[in-house]
């Protein structure tokens, strides 16, 4: 099945502009064309996991921005993950900026999008998600509309929340995207703690269900533990870290040029997401479950995601290049490393460093 995906199917798919190839891959997904793909990833030995007061079948996510409406979550879970996080979903729907704004960067195997938040909007998308079968936990990542300044943006997340709340099993407060101006401004301490006040009561006030915030790579230390304070201060049930990166390390400065602004995945950001990742984990004692995401291309990168500190760990680029069987060979792949290591669990593994 991998030699299908990589002597066939992808030539094909790369062979499209990158956001066609998306939008075939989702209705391609929605036919059940992925069905030969589908396989359970339920190691009894280590799988299943509880964060945040909800269980995971396996450890593995698909990160915000593949399936942005909530349209392929079923297929998607089949394929392996454990979770999958939809969106990023904002209030009213939003076309996003103007195309063409997801580009490869294969020598580097890397993405790099300025997408800009293109969603159906918060009503949409959680009629869809009330209307679907659930086979794995799903979360939503919600973030404020463009057109949206900074000093509204309080409303605008928490009315957000409340359109998605009933569907969600957790929810992601996406203040990190580079492609919504000024909205990483949002990170900044007292932005932050007064949009995490207003989101913690209103979610309080729904019921309360798992309340995330994701964060940038591009944070210095001081930042990091500025909003690490933040979290625990108000009761912030994880971080998700990282968005993707507005710097280009290993990006050849031509390739660079040509392609413009926009936040860059994939390899070249692994070492980045994990020293966020190592950051938080020291400076809240492993006390803040975090979600490790970055440069995830094999068990090895799961593992020692997870090993500098990350409860749980999702990819989107690595599935983009590694095709349908990626999820499940992520997750055996995993459960390998750790029993040849001796671990009895993946608790066992988070933060360890080895």
């Amino acid at each position: 099945m991998t030699l299908l995906w990589e002597k066939l199917a992808r030539p094909v798919m790369f062979g499209l502009d990158a956001e066609r190839a998306h939008e075939v891959g989702i209705a391609g997904l929605k036919a059940g064309l992925a069905r030969p793909f589908y396989k359970k990833c339920d190691d009894s030995q280590f799988w299943a996991i509880e964060r945040f007061g909800l269980t995971f079948s396996n450890p593995l996510g698909l990160a915000a921005g593949f399936d942005k409406n909530g349209e392929v979550v079923g297929p998607l879970a089949s394929l392996g993950f454990g979770f999958v996080e939809v969106g990023t979903v904002t209030l009213e729907p939003q076309p996003g900026n103007s195309k063409p704004r997801i580009f490869r960067v294969p020598e580097q195997q890397a993405l790099i999008n300025r997408l800009g938040f293109n969603n159906d909007g918060a009503k949409s998308v959680a009629a869809r998600l009330k209307s679907m079968k659930r086979n794995c936990v799903v979360g939503v990542n919600i973030g404020r509309n463009r057109s949206v300044s900074n000093e509204d943006a309080v409303e605008n997340y928490v009315e957000c929340l409340k359109e998605i709340h009933e569907v969600a099993d957790y929810i992601v407060v996406n203040v990190s995207s580079p492609n919504t101006p000024d909205l990483r401004d949002l990170q900044q301490e007292a932005s932050l703690s007064q949009l995490l006040e207003a989101l913690k009561a209103a979610n309080y006030e729904l019921g309360e269900k798992p309340l995330l915030v994701k964060v940038a790579p591009d944070l210095t230390t001081s930042e990091i533990e500025s909003i690490a304070d933040i979290c625990i201060s108000t009761g912030i049930s994880g971080v998700v870290a990282t968005n993707t990166t507005i710097t280009r390390p290993g990006i050849d400065a031509n390739v660079a040029e040509r392609i413009g602004y926009g936040g860059l995945s994939g390899k070249p950001l692994k070492k980045m997401s994990a020293c966020v990742v190592r950051t938080l984990y020291e400076c809240t004692d492993g006390k803040l479950p975090i979600v490790g995401v970055g440069g995830i291309f094999s068990a090895e990168d799961a593992f020692e995601s997870i090993a500098a500190g990350a409860s749980l760990v999702q990819v989107y680029t690595g599935f983009i290049y590694g095709g349908p069987t990626f999820p499940h060979d992520i997750c055996v792949g995993l459960a390998e490393i750790l029993r040849s290591r001796g671990f009895n669990s993946l608790d066992e593994v988070v933060g360890s460093g080895r």
